[in-house]
């Protein structure tokens, strides 16, 4: 019989119930637990279990280049910042209503740090992010098309709830990366969300996506539609602690 049990619980991945079936059942005799009680246990663990497997992987799946959380940011460092703003977006309201948010400023003031502590938290509230640099996505989708995979690839960028695209505007972009950006913003309007980190004000967007005013007006309109910019300035942190050194 035990060993029949312990098939079905590997065959249903029931771990919990698999490893504590027995010591709970003596607990519960000894208390002298309902039947109901027992099994409630085994259950709510089980399920505990699988809701930690589950946070688990979308944390890897997001692949996010470091662990932050927004009690680690030093909110003394900035010269300028709406601390209040930044702390409603965690709630997640924006997530549900399929907004964007841009992080915007200069160098070293956190920009990532608070879009990957954004993304960290919408996964442990069981949301689908992936965390990319914007020349990486260009990258991947510009290697899909010589492969003709694009259509496959996009899919990965348009799939989760959150998708956050880093460092906008540090590295020129080509026409075909312009254009591959604009099929990404393009495709997520009012279907999921965007987190984007920037130094370049929406004036200055032209600029990145190759001087084309029309992919770029066009790219804002749906963007800057339902969206949320969060200004940050200051001097670089990092630059703060070599000058400190």
């Amino acid at each position: 019989m035990v060993e029949s049990l312990e098939k079905a619980c590997d065959k249903l991945k029931l771990t919990f119930t698999k490893e504590h079936y027995l010591a709970i059942a003596k607990e519960a005799a000894k208390k002298g637990t309902s039947h109901i009680e027992y099994l409630a246990t085994l259950i709510e663990g089980d399920a505990a279990a699988h809701n930690d497997r589950a946070t688990a992987r979308r944390i890897m799946l997001a692949r996010f280049p470091a662990h932050k959380t927004l009690d680690q940011y030093d909110w003394s460092h900035p010269a300028k910042i709406n601390k209040l703003q930044i702390q409603n977006l965690f709630r997640l309201d924006f997530l549900r209503k399929k907004e964007n948010v841009t992080f915007l400023g200069g160098v070293g003031l956190g920009k990532t740090h608070f879009s990957i502590a954004l993304g960290y938290t919408a996964c442990l509230r069981g949301h689908s992010v992936l965390f990319t640099s914007a020349v990486e996505a260009i990258n991947t989708l510009s290697a899909a098309i010589l492969s003709g995979r694009l259509k496959q690839e996009l899919k990965r960028y348009l799939k989760p709830s959150l998708l956050i695209l880093d460092e906008l505007g540090y590295l020129p972009i080509d026409k075909r990366g312009a254009d591959l950006l604009f099929q990404i913003i393009s495709a997520r309007y009012e279907r999921g969300s965007i987190v984007i980190t920037t130094n370049r004000t929406y004036k200055h967007w032209a600029e990145i996506f190759n001087n084309d005013a029309t992919l770029t007006s066009a790219l804002l309109d749906r963007y800057l539609h339902h969206s949320e910019t969060i200004t940050i300035t200051g001097k670089s942190y990092r630059a703060s602690e070599l000058n400190e050194a």
